[in-house]
């Protein structure tokens, strides 16, 4: 009895010790977003865009509605297509490989969609039979985004003069704290990612969006620039001069003769009542953060996510008085936990908040927003608030909501893995 009573303490002993171990080991460890680029030949990249079937998303990315179809950015590699004809069922259709793209943008049939630095057409008049109209190559300032939301940034050497970076890879990963603190490499020093980047009716994008059509005229913004083009001659867009705009740039909405351009560092706009050639118009500034901004009759909303890469410490919803459109001045600020995308319709202010998933608030008093619903457990990227209903992509999912007086009502959702 001594005997069994003593080979029990010692493995209850041993057990409590294996686990204090495994506790602190545990606390040496935490979880990293790491980003890889992707390479691939420059012989292959100038011939690479194809028409697949569905296939499994990789990292889901922007979304696009048009007409029947919703088109869901697969980051960097291409565009997934949905037959959204019926919400409530929506259908796989086929998956545009683009290597390096990020945004598209759909007038009278013909979709535009950036390969890098290379502008893509494509006449999608026939679904099931997409077929490559047009490719100006060179046409875009800045074709690799810098992956701001990545933890870490890795790469390997590869042949400057026969591959091509065409975008990134982002994964999570348990990594040792102490070797990621003293990481030199951490940064990425940008001389792989500057070799790459030197060689009708319209659709509705969502508030992360670098593309927008505004009459007959493609705008395409960078870092810098506004990228204007002529697509009167939809099949052969006009390439015209660019226009700089500021730094840090990440997004581009328009309301009536205006473009609001979303930077790191503010909000920024221009007045396109000459097309050809936007004109600055005022600026507002906040603290370097990552956002997206949407603009109503009197205001525009701004999301500022903190953290990582994109400076900030804190996020939030900003609220800007463009009542008078050249001295754009802010009226209240709500906290958010990680946001990305927001989207308006009448009343209702639809905001992506990350893992703290869709926000929904009405704002018909903007210093006193009322919350209507807040869809947790699921994690949102961007959203497009359709007349008909929301559609909004989240973590590999595609959801779809339904407006109801006061809420909105789930009415499906589709897995794009």
């Amino acid at each position: 009895m001594k005997r069994n009573a003593l080979l029990l303490l010692l493995l209850t002993t041993l057990t409590f010790l294996s686990c204090n171990e495994n506790d602190d080991a545990d606390g040496d460890y935490a979880d990293y977003l790491v980003a890889r680029p992707l390479v691939m030949s420059k012989a292959e990249f100038a011939s690479s865009v194809d028409i697949l079937p569905p296939i499994s998303i990789d990292e889901s990315g922007k979304v696009y509605a048009y007409g029947d179809y919703v088109f869901i950015n697969d980051k960097s590699q291409g565009i997934h297509v949905i037959d959204n004809s019926n919400p409530e069922f929506p259908r796989k259709v086929s998956f545009i490989k683009i290597p390096g793209n990020v945004d598209i943008s759909v007038k009278d049939n013909f979709l535009y969609a950036d390969s890098l630095m290379d502008l893509i057409v494509l006449d999608i008049s026939d679904i099931d039979n997409i077929v490559q109209v047009n490719r100006l190559e060179n046409v875009l300032r800045q074709g690799v985004f810098f992956p701001f939301d990545a933890d870490i940034v890795e790469y390997e050497e590869f042949d400057y003069e026969t591959e091509i970076v065409v975008g990134w890879q982002t994964v999570s990963e348990r990594r040792l704290k102490s070797e990621v603190e003293n990481r030199t490499d951490v940064i990425f020093d940008g001389f792989a990612l500057a070799e790459a980047t030197n060689d009708s009716g319209s659709g509705e994008g969502g508030s992360l969006a670098r593309f927008k059509i505004v009459g007959e005229f493609l705008y395409a913004v960078d870092s810098h620039h506004i990228n204007v083009f002529d697509i009167s001659d939809l099949e052969n867009p006009k390439d015209l001069d660019d226009i700089y705009a500021g730094f840090d740039i990440e997004t581009i909405f328009n309301k009536g003769d205006h473009l609001f351009l979303g930077s790191m560092r503010g909000m920024y706009i221009y007045d396109i009542s000459s097309p050809a050639t936007p004109t600055f118009v005022s600026e507002f500034q906040h603290g370097t953060a990552c956002d997206p901004v949407v603009v109503d009759d009197n205001y525009a909303y701004v999301t500022l996510r903190g953290g990582n890469w994109c400076g900030a410490t804190e996020s939030g919803l900003f609220i800007v008085d463009i009542s008078n459109i050249e001295n754009p001045e802010l009226t209240i600020s709500y906290p958010m936990d990680e946001p990305y995308g927001l989207g308006i319709r009448d009343e209702k202010l639809f905001i992506c908040d990350g893992s703290s998933g869709l926000k929904v608030y009405d704002k018909t008093d903007v210093q006193d927003l009322q919350a209507l619903n807040h869809f947790k457990d699921i994690v949102t990227f961007d959203v497009i608030p359709l007349e008909s209903h929301l559609i909004m992509v989240g973590d590999e999912v595609l959801y779809q909501y339904e407006y109801l007086d006061n809420n909105i009502k789930l009415i499906s959702q589709i897995g794009l893995d």
